[in-house]
């Protein structure tokens, strides 16, 4: 079991992994290994005064995922899932193995769900985000960006365009989008003008 000291009975005994795997288990005779003379195996030499260690408390339900059978003792607590992106999360945690696709994928989505959420907020305080600044387009004209580029080997020059349009599309689809609502709910005597 997990996070314990008892051990899960092994599928197959030494000797059956050794004639099935060429080379299994070379380390296992003490003469062949080179730190044996300062090597000491005592389970009583761990350091650790504990058999489980202590669970941290649960403010809230934590995901979890369905591989293991209960929730690590430590774990972070510095961002609770909230809101569409924390559903997103959960049905993620909930629903997929962490060996399928779809419970990254939905983790992902779940991250640019958060991303959107927390720029649409900040457009609620006296300081909203700046796409110019923080997308790093007015980097390029001032440092130099195309001709760091030009005539350099980098990998990372066939995803730059890509980072453009998913870093910047968001701001011009915010845009558009509020350009639209503007259009909608204006007087309709304004209009006709």
């Amino acid at each position: 079991m997990a996070y314990t000291a008892q051990k899960p009975p092994a599928p197959e005994t030494s000797e059956q992994l050794r004639a099935r795997i060429p080379g299994w288990g070379a380390d296992l005779d003490p003469a062949d290994r080179p730190s044996v003379p300062r090597e000491q195996f005592d389970p009583n030499l761990s350091g650790a005064h504990w058999e489980f260690p202590e669970r941290q408390p649960e403010k809230w339900p934590r995901e979890r995922s369905i591989e293991h059978a209960f929730l690590t003792p430590v774990f972070g607590t510095s961002c609770p899932p909230r809101g569409v992106s924390g559903a997103i999360r959960r049905l993620s945690y909930a629903k997929y193995s962490e060996g399928r696709a779809a419970h990254w994928l939905l983790l992902l989505a779940a991250d640019r769900v958060d991303t959107f959420g927390s720029t649409l907020r900040s457009f609620a305080t006296l300081r909203p985000d700046n796409p110019l600044t923080e997308t790093g387009i007015r980097t390029e004209v001032t440092h130099h960006g195309l001709k760091s580029r030009r005539g350099q080997k980098r990998v990372d020059l066939v995803h730059q365009p890509l980072d453009a349009l998913f870093i910047g599309g968001r701001w011009i689809a915010l845009g558009l989008s509020a350009y639209a609502v503007y259009r909608r709910l204006r007087p309709a005597g304004r209009r006709r003008r």
